[in-house]
């Protein structure tokens, strides 16, 4: 689950980045005219297979900058990597070692998260494995994706779980450049700021997603794989049911925190699948 291609747009720039099945490592594709042409494909991780559990995120920061991090195979065991690119994805840096834990291995099977604020910095989101407990973690670099600081656990409870969830949350930067974050904790969706602070229960459910508007965040989930589809609007504390039989919903929005929030989800209706979209503030 969250395998899949990822996409960022700035202006005439458009970067896909993927992770292909048979070469294990994540490849990059830009276009220049808004998608009516694109480049052969660049290498995103420097190091052979390394990227082929699959799991990967990307972000565009202000600039251009823009960040991909990935869950890592090179060493045996599962870490967190990254790599950057100053030139609007035509190539990628040397690749950045962004988290190993100490028990040797994140989840192994949740997907990264990353994004970038107005500052620069870029911010990392992942589940950790530390004594059994699979948390939310999150570690930031103020030098725009050359090195990052000190890994921080998010919220003051632990998930001991010997089982990896497939759920790896979901990050954004509210309009004042806090980090706003979202995830799962057994069957509930929690929210939290940076740090160890309480964290905030949403509803119960799996597969969060955030957006971060000037107006605040919008967060989507579901109550269970192929169920009812929840939206949480920023003025309110009760979340709104958008579709049934929903599964592995995404908000987007822009960098800026102006124009439209989109949310798109896989719907299934007797047997039939179908990608739906829906435009939640205008």
């Amino acid at each position: 689950m969250r395998r899949g291609p990822r996409i960022v747009a700035i202006d005439d720039l458009v970067v896909i980045t993927a992770i292909s099945h048979k070469t294990g490592n994540v490849l990059a594709w830009r276009s220049l005219d808004g998608g009516a042409s694109w480049s052969d494909s660049a290498d995103v991780n420097d190091e052979v297979r390394s990227a082929r559990e699959g799991l990967h995120d990307l972000a565009a920061g202000p600039g251009g900058l823009l960040f991909c991090t990935w869950l890592d195979l090179r060493n045996g065991r599962t870490q967190v990597y990254g790599a950057r690119s100053e030139d609007r994805g035509k190539t990628w840096e040397k690749n950045v070692h962004v988290y190993t834990s100490p028990s040797g291995t994140v989840c192994e099977c949740c997907h990264p998260s990353v994004v970038t604020d107005q500052s620069g910095n870029v911010h990392v989101l992942w589940r950790n494995l530390i004594d059994g407990n699979r948390d939310m973690y999150v570690t930031t670099s103020e030098d725009g994706g050359q090195s990052f600081g000190r890994a921080e656990k998010l919220g003051v409870a632990s998930w001991q779980l010997n089982a990896c969830p497939m759920d790896g949350g979901d990050i954004a930067v509210d309009s004042d450049g806090e980090l706003r974050t979202v995830w799962r904790h057994d069957r509930s969706i929690y929210s939290a700021e940076l740090g160890l602070k309480q964290e905030k229960f949403l509803g119960r459910g799996e597969q969060p997603s955030i957006a971060a508007t000037l107006d605040g965040c919008y967060i989507s989930w579901v109550d269970r794989r192929g169920g009812d589809l929840r939206l949480m609007q920023p003025d309110s504390a009760t979340p709104i049911t958008v579709e049934t039989k929903a599964s592995d919903p995404v908000l987007a929005a822009s960098f800026s925190g102006n124009g439209p929030i989109v949310l798109i989800w896989e719907s299934k209706q007797d047997d039939v699948s179908s990608i739906r979209l829906a435009i939640v503030r205008e």
